[in-house]
């Protein structure tokens, strides 16, 4: 699995090209665990907000490989895998690392001239600039509020005095 860290802004030509970052299609690059030989991304739109997520196909293998632990014929597989799929695109990178997003991704994230690729880890999303800076900014004020804080792996209380761990 990639890892997508950093944030970075692209400009959106005419045509809806964006270059990806250059560190990101390196992550891609070493993460084929499938087999197949795709020079890409894949992209959906955001559930929660106006952004696109994306990763590599091994990424995509991970919510197949999820919805296999849902029922097959209930409304929760049809309303999960029609939304998860239904929209997602498979976008190819040209000579210059650059992808094409279709319309509908533009317009579901409300992209125009420029793109901010926000690196989240295992996947990384699209964003529109402006959008991005409101969302960390209301991210960040909630961690603090809430005092927020990771584990340490050797099993301490992560910095936290009363042990408490992510929340």
């Amino acid at each position: 699995m990639a890892l997508f860290i950093d944030t970075f802004v692209n400009r959106i030509d005419k045509k809806g090209r964006v270059s990806v970052p250059a560190t990101f299609r390196a992550a891609l690059a070493t993460s084929h665990t499938l087999g197949q030989n795709f020079s890409g991304i894949v992209a959906l739109p955001a559930f929660r907000y106006d952004a696109l997520q994306c990763a590599g196909l091994d990424w995509l293998q991970t919510l197949v490989d999820q919805m296999g632990k849902v029922d097959l014929f209930s409304d929760v597989h049809d309303d999960l895998s029609t939304t998860l799929f239904s929209d997602t695109k498979q976008l190819s990178f040209d000579g210059e690392g650059r992808i094409v997003l279709p319309e509908m991704l533009l317009e579901h994230a409300k992209l125009k001239d420029e793109a901010a690729f926000v690196g989240r880890g295992e996947i990384f999303e699209i964003w529109h600039p402006k959008t991005f800076a409101e969302h960390r900014a209301e991210a960040r004020r909630r961690a603090f509020e809430k005092g927020m804080t990771l584990r340490n792996a050797g099993g301490g209380n992560g910095g936290n005095p009363s042990g408490g761990g992510a929340q």
